[in-house]
């Protein structure tokens, strides 16, 4: 017997179908007449987060939307993360609003903007100078030639076929943005925090987004005190596997046995891809030889930032 109940699943399942943590992310883009506007979208997540040229952010949202309509438009946007605040959320439910004009809206918005630093041709949205971090961004129109979209601007009545898979219109309501991070802006205190190494208070004060419910309320958890969980040991690889395997990474790099051994407690799923990092690491530097106090300056991902 399940302890489960079976629920049917509808449109806008993570709000009606489910408890889905989300963040709050105020998007700034630029209209038709190159003003800013702002509007507030929680379905904001990470996209490419390795392994690329480079790194970008997933957007869902209706393609008739003042946000969608200009990122079909300009091609360049600015996600802006605020912090907890009654006020902030407020705002941000009256930014997500659908229904006012840009002028509307930003006619009585309650945030700051200021310029950007991300630099190109393209022309770019200012950013929220309340937000802890910023980032801006550049729509890859090219993937999945969802460039061919931009003559469907203005349709506010539902797109017809045919659709994309992930990238542009993707239903006759809905759209997706593959957005490429150009640029990450972060408040100075945040900032030094990931650079030195965060503590417990270090962090920003994040909401939690939990949607629109009931056709009443918009709801969202305050912030509380971040706690940490250390990771268990799990079990060392043989520092002879270690050694065997850098043997066979590059002739033309060579690991000595104390580098070999900070590896031991890597998961051998992923002792290639370190090994290889460590190489590719060794090569930009000049190093034939990689020996222990490399492997700190590899381990540390923003070693050339705290010199």
């Amino acid at each position: 017997m399940s302890s489960f109940r079976d629920l049917r699943i509808v449109d806008n399942f993570y709000q009606t179908s489910a408890y889905f943590p989300m963040p709050t992310v105020l998007i700034s883009t630029l209209n038709e007449t190159g003003k800013t506007s702002v509007g507030s979208y929680s379905l904001c997540f990470p996209y490419y987060v390795a392994g690329k040229e480079y790194y970008a952010m997933l957007l869902e949202s209706r393609n008739s939307s003042n946000t969608a309509q200009n990122i079909l438009r300009s091609g360049t946007c600015a996600l802006n993360f605020i912090e907890d605040s009654r006020a902030n959320f407020k705002e941000a439910v009256r930014l997500g609003f659908p229904g006012e004009t840009c002028e509307e809206k930003m006619g009585k918005c309650r945030f700051t903007l200021e310029e950007g630093q991300a630099v190109g041709d393209a022309p770019r949205p200012l950013v929220i100078q309340e937000a802890y971090q910023v980032f801006e961004c550049t729509w890859q129109s090219d993937l999945e030639n969802a460039y061919e979209d931009i003559a469907k601007v203005g349709q506010l009545e539902g797109v017809e076929p045919p659709y994309r898979s992930f990238n542009g219109i993707t239903s006759k309501f809905g759209a997706h943005f593959i957005l490429k991070i150009d640029k990450i802006l972060m408040k100075e205190r945040y900032h030094n925090a990931i650079i030195g190494g965060v503590k417990a208070n270090s962090f920003p004060r994040v909401p939690v987004d939990y949607g629109y419910r009931d056709n009443t309320h918009f709801w969202y958890t305050r912030f509380s005190r971040p706690i940490s969980e250390r990771i268990s040991a799990g079990k060392e690889a043989e520092l002879s596997t270690v050694v065997y395997a850098a043997s066979r990474m590059d002739p033309n790099i060579q690991f000595t046995e104390a580098a070999c051994k900070t590896l031991v407690k890597i998961p051998r799923v992923f002792l290639k891809a370190a090994l290889q990092g460590c190489v590719d690491w060794a090569k930009a530097n000049d190093v034939s030889v990689i020996e222990e106090s490399h492997m700190a300056i590899i381990r540390d991902k923003r070693s050339n930032e705290k010199k």
